[in-house]
């Protein structure tokens, strides 16, 4: 989150800040508890999103997959319905966790935070960055499901089946993820941008435009 909201500070032609310098940097000035702002609305919406994701996952798999496994593309399908029902339902609270992390508001809980933005910007600026969310959150979920179902099935049956499955289910959800985190990081930057400053990125239209000249002008 500070990694992409860092440019809109910084003046054209200046260095590139890595992840490096923005760890050091928060804890310098925030101390080593800066690196876990926004614990508390992380909780908040894992905990109730990954059950809603699952339970809807599952529900939507026994509906339409009782007798066989999906294909490559209905389990991106699959994916991406769960992870839309989890996003829309845990969004107020995703915008409450991404300000928080952007270090920009000195919102003291999750309550108070939630109670800030509906009487300064209205209880629309909860959902700011919806349709950045789902553009990244339902193709992840797509992707991640698709990759991982793929990758599983393409190993032998002797490696899928030993004493070694706990690993290879590790190593096949670690190809997963990093292969859908790049097709979704650009929407994921989008989603920070709206929902850390609704003010001047009221469109993703808006948020795009920006994120282009910027990368541009830099």
């Amino acid at each position: 989150t500070r990694l992409q909201t860092l440019q809109n500070n910084m003046h054209p032609g200046a260095p590139k800040v890595g992840m490096i310098t923005v760890f050091f940097n928060v804890i310098r000035t925030e101390k080593l508890l800066g690196l876990w702002k926004g614990v508390s609305p992380s909780f908040m919406r894992c905990i109730p999103g990954v059950g809603i994701y699952f339970s809807t996952f599952y529900s939507l798999k026994q509906h339409f997959f009782q007798d066989r496994s999906p294909s490559a593309g209905e389990a991106v399908l699959l994916g991406a319905g769960a992870r839309c029902v989890a996003g829309v339902a845990m969004l107020p609270i995703t915008v409450i966790k991404t300000r928080f992390e952007s270090g920009r508001y000195n919102y003291i809980s999750v309550a108070g935070a939630l109670k800030s933005v509906c009487q300064n910007e209205g209880p629309r600026a909860l959902y700011s960055g919806l349709t950045a969310t789902l553009l990244r959150d339902a193709p992840f979920s797509g992707i991640y499901v698709m990759f991982y179902s793929q990758a599983k099935k393409a190993l032998p049956q002797e490696i899928s089946s030993s004493s070694f499955v706990p690993l290879v289910n590790f190593g096949c959800g670690v190809v997963a993820g990093i292969l859908a985190s790049l097709a979704t990081q650009p929407a994921d930057v989008i989603k920070t941008h709206m929902q850390v400053s609704p003010v001047l990125y009221p469109k993703t239209s808006d948020a795009v435009r920006h994120v282009y000249a910027v990368s541009i002008t830099g």
